[in-house]
């Protein structure tokens, strides 16, 4: 039996997207705090450490801590429809790229994402910090060895930079990855980092010294624009202040 509400959904938008959840009544959806969009009549929303109350007091704010580590925050917000009809809520993406439906019981229960890219998921999933199993993942993987681990049987939303794609491995089969563009992908899938080898390849060829290597089986999701190199490439474009302390320079 599910443990997970079933939610209805619809992703609006193109670069900048939204994804509007329709609840019944006492239906409920978690959400990242600072991303909610709207919420009609009927719905109400409640911060919180964690959406389990079992584990005690410490149990929940050991957790909470955990969410810091893999890039989500410290508090989990909840929306519960407490109305008589059915009701939206609707979270919006934070830069642009694509907002990504994953169904938890079509990924085994379980999926690993980079950090900063959960956005909500229907009442009964569970957020946690996850760890790259291998050193060298965990220090030249692009987006860190600290990633995000959703557990459930139902809808969560993730959000990705760009466009997506999205490859399903065969046991043994290997892709050599850009380290920032691995958005998410499945427990079975083994995550390592190779050299990208040769002396000219490393210092010349603009992709950096290390790549990811996702070995199969099991589904891999990639971006196109990781939000780093968005923000490198946002970056290198503005205007540098001179010595005297004007962006433009000395005008005179």
């Amino acid at each position: 039996m599910p443990q997970s509400d079933v939610i209805d959904y619809r992703i609006v938008g193109d670069d900048l997207q939204a994804v509007i959840i329709t609840l019944d009544p006492n239906e409920q959806v978690i959400a990242e705090a600072g991303v909610m969009l709207y919420m009609t009549a009927g719905i109400e929303m409640q911060t919180t450490m964690t959406t389990d109350s079992s584990k005690g007091f410490f149990g929940n704010l050991a957790k909470a801590v955990g969410r810091i580590f893999s890039g989500a925050g410290f508090f989990i917000t909840t929306f519960t429809n407490y109305g008589y009809a059915r009701a939206d809520v609707a979270f919006a993406a934070p830069y642009p790229g694509k907002i990504i439906p994953i169904d938890l019981a079509k990924f085994g229960g379980e999926v690993l994402c980079q950090r900063d890219s959960f956005l909500c998921a229907a009442r009964g999933t569970d957020l946690s910090v996850g760890f790259q199993q291998r050193l060298g993942a965990g220090f030249f993987g692009g987006e860190g060895f600290i990633l995000q681990r959703l557990r459930g049987d139902g809808l969560a939303f993730i959000h990705a930079g760009g466009a997506t794609m999205t490859y399903n491995l065969r046991p043994g089969e290997t892709l050599r990855v850009d380290t920032g563009c691995v958005v998410a992908f499945q427990p079975s899938v083994q995550f390592n980092i190779q050299f990208v080898g040769g002396f000219k390849n490393a210092l010349f060829g603009g992709e950096g010294v290390f790549l990811a290597s996702l070995t199969g089986p099991g589904q891999v999701i990639l971006q196109t624009l990781p939000f780093s190199r968005l923000v490198g490439r946002i970056s290198a474009a503005l205007p540098r202040p001179s010595s005297s302390g004007s962006l433009f320079g000395d005008e005179n």
